[in-house]
């Protein structure tokens, strides 16, 4: 378990802090993660790697010269939010583009989706890419929805060679997605990590047991076994990874790879030399050729006792990239020059954002969506505990907590932007912003667009009626489907917004009150959330392990029916008074 923390809550904040205080030679602060500290070459591309927190060395240790330009930093086991991707891009960006890295997880791909659309749209040139190198998260024709794990580091390494031998946003963009069609990963684990001030882990193997394709997340893996020996567990990594092959490759023998053997959190270093003497038997008998292999802690997932080997074919431009040299915090090879730290005032952060100009209906407003916000966060912060238990089914279990993160986010910027005079409007979108950004995840994506398209909806200057509302809760509908690529079916928060926006709309076009509307689409919310329990996942997290979830309604569906029917009695009870006034 984990052992040293103060408030749970600041885990992540403070071991940021902790972490730059020991690099400040090579990396400093700013909003949302690290950037290095030290000058890089004007024009130059700027890769930015990022995820949830939890997995150091990924992702602030791989910052720094020869590696990357900034990380992303999320919550524990969360995704960066996008507003934290684009200031760490923003800080980053040398003029020559940038190019957003990271694992191949649904909120991840939301939220740096999000972030390269904003950098985009100001004019800065920017690609992404995800990692998929889990070779156990989906089939051969299914490789665009593997998971990223410990070969992140190989195609993140690629990319960031090729970047700081000066290539364009393009070149760097076609490296490294050549490198991640040639690398492959599997992975085991013997238990599960344990979250600091959690009182169990998020999954556990029996004892003498081994799961086979774990997730780096706490996802269970995809089967058990016996423990096995060291060199059978050599032998089943060798096994594995040598039964799929890149595409391009014809044959085995004569090849040349890069090797990362890693330990994701309590493995110790001598298990896994003794693991990597019979892997690197392994490898010499097929006739493979070794190139500066690594064996140590790469990826992790705090105290999860799990190990994962990885292969990266080579070919002369990979072999290249693979061998230049790097100086970062966790991760260095060869000898570089050492760049000119940057000066104090290039450091600087200005982060207050003026407010747009609200009338002072729409500020009356914006007090009531506040005690709404703050009812909503009542509600989740005495059901976290609930929710995560129906997502630690066949997910990760952290459903409940980044809910909670979210909307105490989304509470305390809310609060603040009130009290600076802001229209419902801005109030709403400033605190889709903060949801975002604190819960991370899938869901705290989903909810950041979806309070973003309810704030643009309602606006600053008059107060949010019902065919504004509807409007809103339509526009976050099929924001929600375009970013997250959900439909109805999938088992989802969307199998619940559909027919509870569907029924809001009809109902207001038919001329029925908000308050009227809201309650009847709240039922059929209900309903719909609950009839989730009969359905397979089609997305996320729960996919891998699709049929353990069969009998169990998705969380967020839950969570989503429980929030609109709070909202509901808000409103009867809003009604009620305005009636007795």
């Amino acid at each position: 378990m984990t052992y040293l923390f103060n408030q749970p809550s600041a885990f992540a904040a403070e071991l940021i802090e902790g972490f730059v205080a020991a690099n400040a030679d090579k990396v400093r602060q700013v909003t949302g993660g690290v950037v290095r500290s030290t000058r890089s070459q004007p024009n130059t591309v700027a890769v930015i790697v990022g995820g949830g927190s939890g997995h150091y060395p990924a992702f602030a240790g791989l910052v720094g010269q020869g590696l990357a330009h900034g990380a992303a930093m999320g919550n524990l086991f969360a995704s960066p939010s996008a507003q934290q991707i684009y200031n760490v891009a923003r800080a980053a960006h040398n003029g020559g583009g940038v190019l957003l890295m990271f694992g191949n997880y649904a909120g991840d791909v939301l939220h740096f989706g999000q972030a390269c659309e904003r950098l985009r749209a100001e004019g800065i040139a920017c690609e992404i890419l995800a990692v998929t190198d889990d070779i156990s998260s989906a089939s051969k024709d299914e490789l665009a929805k593997r998971r990223g794990v410990a070969g992140d580091l190989c195609v993140f390494k690629a990319a960031c060679a090729a970047a700081e031998a000066g290539d364009d946003l393009a070149t760097v963009l076609k490296k490294s997605q050549h490198a991640n069609d040639r690398t492959r990963t599997f992975g085991v684990a013997f238990s599960g990590c344990t979250l600091p001030g959690a009182s169990h882990p998020l999954f556990e193997v029996e004892k003498g047991r081994m799961a086979l394709g774990l997730g780096i997340h706490g996802e269970p893996g995809i089967s058990e076994t016996a423990v096995p020996r060291a060199d059978e567990l050599a032998e089943i990594f060798v096994e594995r990874l040598l039964s799929e092959l890149p595409v391009d490759i014809q044959q085995i023998e004569g090849q040349r790879v890069a090797v990362i053997l890693n330990g994701l959190g309590s493995v110790k270093y001598e298990e896994l030399f003794v693991v990597y003497r019979r892997v690197a038997q392994l490898l010499d008998a097929a006739g493979l050729q070794v190139v500066e292999p690594d064996v140590g802690e790469f990826v992790t997932s705090f105290n999860m006792a799990g190990v994962s080997l990885t292969l990266m074919w080579l070919d002369e431009e990979l072999e290249k990239l693979w061998c230049a040299p790097a100086n970062a915090p966790a991760y260095r090879k060869g000898s570089v020059l050492i760049a000119e730290p940057l000066s104090a005032s290039e450091c600087e952060e200005n982060s207050e954002e003026a407010l747009p100009q609200a009338s002072v209906e729409s500020q009356q407003s914006a007090k009531r969506v506040l005690h709404t916000l703050e009812a909503v966060a009542d509600l989740l912060q005495r059901n976290a505990g609930k929710l995560g238990d129906i997502d630690a089914v066949a997910g990760d279990g952290d459903h409940g907590i980044g809910m909670e993160r979210g909307v105490l986010g989304a509470v305390e910027k809310a609060r603040e932007v009130a009290a600076r005079g802001a229209g419902a409007g801005s109030l709403l979108c400033r605190a889709a912003d903060a949801w975002a950004d604190k819960a991370g995840g899938t869901s705290g994506a989903l909810w950041g667009v979806a309070l973003t398209a309810l704030g643009t909806a309602i606006g600053d200057q008059q107060s949010p009626n019902a065919q504004r509302v509807a409007t809103g809760v339509r526009e976050a509908k099929e924001g929600i489907m375009h970013f997250g690529k959900a439909k109805v079916g999938d088992k989802t928060m969307v199998d619940v917004l559909v027919p509870f926006s569907d029924s809001l709309n009809a109902a207001v076009t038919e001329g029925s009150s908000l308050t009227e509307a809201w309650l009847a689409a709240a039922k059929i919310a209900d309903k719909a959330a609950q009839d989730t329990a009969q359905l397979v996942p089609k997305m996320g997290r729960a996919r891998p392990l699709a049929e353990k979830s069969v009998g169990t309604p998705d969380a967020g569906a839950i969570s989503l029916a429980m929030i609109v029917n709070t909202v509901g009695d808000l409103l009867k009870e809003y009604r009620a008074s305005q009636q007795g006034a």
